[in-house]
């Protein structure tokens, strides 16, 4: 199986690059703590840092649409994997090179950001265009991948932290960034092929944004990304009130349970999509999430509220790859301009599900059981989109029948 013709060999480069994502984005959130009483970092600045990675990951999606086709895949593919790799290091020791430990880990951060933000753009559209035979079944083995890159760096970063010491967290930044250098170097080989319809020239943003059906993509993605952030976020807090454990112990029971059930879930609909149809089977899932959050909010019994939590990360599993999927095949040769966007519309989601969380729960004297009731309102409207979605691809079809008649 030849590295530089094989498909196979890009699908596998494209889900190391989703462990990368999960690895940047997850491994400076558990350091918060320490940053504060190793360096003296204020808390306002901390807080400063999950805005700054939120906001680069949002502008990479709006700038990658033109940026991306320019440069190719694989240089971009290739330069965000050393954007991670630098940001990884930079976190671990720019701290302790420079005058001001928070510039380090600023660089850190901002880099990560921008190597997590490309890696978003870029695999997803690469695996779609690979010669696979179910598109939908690989994109969510690819995005499955997120999951277990999320599960590896919180139980492994805990494990090392209680084993060898939380005061050698340098060190493990550095491990944590084989993880992309070796991506780089694979992607450097891999095939890459065509994102675009043959002979075909991919659309513009101007006219993505004229497709009344994009919107309806663009609301799923919105919705699918407030869904599965908001309990992600808030599940380490959960775990901890609802169930009083110290905070290694809420974030393995809380976060860490909730990617395992969502790396389940995207697997388990890999494995079998054949026999599954997919708006139907996410409107599916979106009913379980509506559940799983009435649960977790009014469960007089701890256990069932923290199981409740493993199920609305079962039920977000499909939303993001399922909506990329639904969006790939009904707006044609959307190229990269239409990843960039669905990318865009999921970040912008997963800012907005927290907060709305925080928001809702703080007006009710920190009441987090009222959040995350009002956070049904999620996949409830990705319930609407995907109805919304399947009514506009039949009005797009109906043209296309007439013709073939």
């Amino acid at each position: 199986m030849s590295i530089k013709t094989n498909h196979k060999h890009t699908v596998a480069a494209s889900c190391i690059g989703y462990v990368t994502q999960g690895i940047v984005n997850n491994f400076a959130p558990l350091l918060f703590i320490t940053f504060q009483s190793v360096y003296g970092i204020a808390l306002e600045k901390i807080t400063l840092l999950i805005t700054l990675n939120f906001a680069l990951q949002l502008v990479i999606d709006l700038l990658s649409a033109k940026l991306i086709d320019k440069i190719g895949y694989r240089t971009a593919a290739v330069a965000a994997h050393f954007f991670a790799v630098f940001g990884l290091l930079g976190l671990g020791f720019l701290p302790d090179l420079l005058p001001d430990p928070y510039t380090g880990i600023l660089i850190g951060v901002i880099l990560c950001a921008i190597g997590g933000g490309l890696d978003e753009v870029l695999v997803s559209p690469i695996v779609e265009s690979c010669p696979t035979k179910n598109k939908s079944a690989s994109m969510s083995f690819l995005h499955s991948f997120y999951s277990w890159g999320v599960v590896a760096v919180i139980a492994l970063s805990t494990l090392f932290f209680v084993t060898a010491g939380i005061e050698n967290w340098k060190w493990l930044a550095a491990a944590w960034a084989a993880v992309p250098l070796f991506d780089a170097l694979y992607f450097c080989f891999v095939p890459i092929y065509n994102t675009k319809e043959e002979n075909e020239k991919g659309i513009g943003l101007k006219e993505l944004f004229s497709v009344k059906l994009f919107w309806v993509f663009a609301l799923l993605m919105m919705s699918a990304g407030a869904a599965e952030i908001a309990m992600s976020q808030w599940a380490s807090a959960f775990a901890e009130s609802a169930l009083g454990v110290d905070k290694t112990i809420g974030d393995l029971l809380g976060p860490c349970l909730f990617a395992v059930m969502m790396g389940v879930s995207r697997s388990a609909y890999a494995k079998f999509s054949g026999k599954l149809n997919l708006p139907a089977f996410m409107i599916f899932c979106a009913g379980l999430c509506v559940l799983s959050y009435v649960l977790v909010s009014l469960s007089p019994l701890p256990a069932l509220s923290l199981a409740a939590c493993g199920l609305c990360g079962f039920s977000v599993g499909i939303m993001w790859p399922g909506g990329i999927s639904l969006a790939a095949k009904s707006v044609r040769n959307g190229g990269t301009a239409l990843f960039a966007m669905l990318a865009l519309f999921g970040d912008a989601g997963a800012a907005a599900g927290p907060t709305l969380v925080g928001l809702v729960s703080g007006a009710f004297g920190d009441d987090l059981q009222r959040g995350l009731i009002f956070a049904t309102i999620f996949p409830v409207l990705l319930i609407v989109s995907v109805l919304l979605a399947k009514k506009g691809e039949k009005r797009r079809m109906r043209p296309l029948e007439r013709k073939e008649k």
